[in-house]
């Protein structure tokens, strides 16, 4: 009985440390490194980070595939977050902690289609945004998005005025499950979740979320100015809008 409980629990039965194996041994060793890192952090970690730290003939995405499938039926499992990786507690566990998870803030209508907007058209500007929902966005909503830490500002359109763009954040991918951008529903999910009506107009379509972290060819990066102006201490920090 104690046998097969070991051989259970054990997370990776197919790899044993022994004297006799370097190349096991050492893939053991890298194993518990990135689960040790991974599992000491707080925030996603990225996999520029824990390759880092991992001797340089390490195979990170192999390890990482190992992790994962270790954690796949446990308590506790190993996802990707945009380009970091995270332990979360199993999807079927969630109903066990929403006691205690605290709602600090509900997000309004209007900081819900704002949130959308930014989600499936980034990079977008406040006039886009504006465009879209045809109506006047206010600075507030934007400003409570930014202190979310679920939407960002990205550059300056190269237009004039320079109007700053917007786009999502690796937060945003973490609290909604989204491994990247391009896993925000589409029209036919959007239809069988009940959040668009059944039948829209044939010229209704649902863009394809743009995931590039890199500015477009019709954006350009913030300037020193631009820094002191949105009030921006890092890059993708919180500032006023232009």
């Amino acid at each position: 009985m104690s046998n097969a409980i070991e051989a259970n629990v054990m997370p990776f039965p197919h790899l044993v440390e022994s004297d006799g194996d370097a190349p096991e041994q050492d893939m053991v060793k890298n194993i518990r490194m990135v689960e040790a890192m991974i599992f000491a952090s707080s925030e996603p970690v990225a996999e520029k980070a824990l390759a880092s730290r991992l001797p340089e003939e390490a195979d990170l995405k192999e390890i990482l595939k190992e992790v994962q499938a270790a954690y796949a039926n446990r308590g506790v499992t190993l996802v990707r977050v945009g380009d970091a990786w995270a332990f979360r507690t199993a999807d079927d566990l969630s109903f066990l902690l929403q006691k205690e998870a605290v709602e600090t803030r509900r997000l309004s209508k209007a900081a819900l289609e704002v949130l959308a907007i930014v989600a499936y058209h980034q990079p977008v500007t406040r006039a886009e945004i504006e465009e879209v929902r045809g109506v006047v966005t206010s600075k507030g909503t934007l400003d409570v998005l930014l202190e979310t830490g679920w939407v960002r500002m990205r550059g300056r359109r190269k237009t004039p005025g320079r109007p700053v763009t917007y786009g999502t954040t690796g937060e945003f991918l973490d609290h909604f499950g989204l491994e990247q951008v391009r896993d925000l529903p589409g029209l036919d999910e959007l239809k069988g979740s009940g959040l668009l009506q059944s039948q829209v107009p044939a010229t209704f379509s649902v863009p394809v979320p743009n995931d590039g972290d890199e500015l477009e060819d019709d954006e350009e990066p913030f300037t020193l100015d631009d820094v002191e102006e949105l009030g921006l201490l890092t890059p993708g920090g919180a500032g006023d809008d232009d």
